[in-house]
């Protein structure tokens, strides 16, 4: 595998995708904990996890096409943060709720398996 972040493998690029994606997970989480950017150590946290999200899809795109990255990109930023606002600050999640996150992944597979 080519661990080259100047030309990036697909392989590889896609795991910085599924990183950025992570780390839009934690920036979400840690923008809701930062208060209105008044909390020091979650809003400096909040800003690096952010900058590294973009650095690393930044890096992907060298390797992947843009529509795909991105879908799958904030697919699983949106569903991570879902799951952690469920679990750490009890926000309901609805029956319908979880059909329509099932179909942000049918829709992620889809835009895969159209490739």
């Amino acid at each position: 595998m080519n661990w080259s972040i100047a030309s990036p493998t697909p392989l590889f690029a896609w795991l910085l995708v599924v990183a950025s994606g992570v780390c839009e997970i934690a920036f979400s989480v840690l923008m809701k904990e930062c208060d209105g950017f008044t909390k020091p150590v979650p809003t400096a946290g909040a800003v690096g996890f952010g900058l590294v999200s973009i650095w690393l899809m930044s890096v992907a795109l060298r390797g992947v096409p843009l529509g795909p990255a991105y879908a799958v990109w904030a697919g699983i930023g949106t569903l991570g943060t879902a799951l952690l606002a469920t679990l750490i600050y009890q926000e309901p999640m609805t029956p319908l709720k979880m059909l329509f996150f099932a179909l942000v992944v049918v829709g992620i597979i889809g835009l895969q398996a159209g490739e």
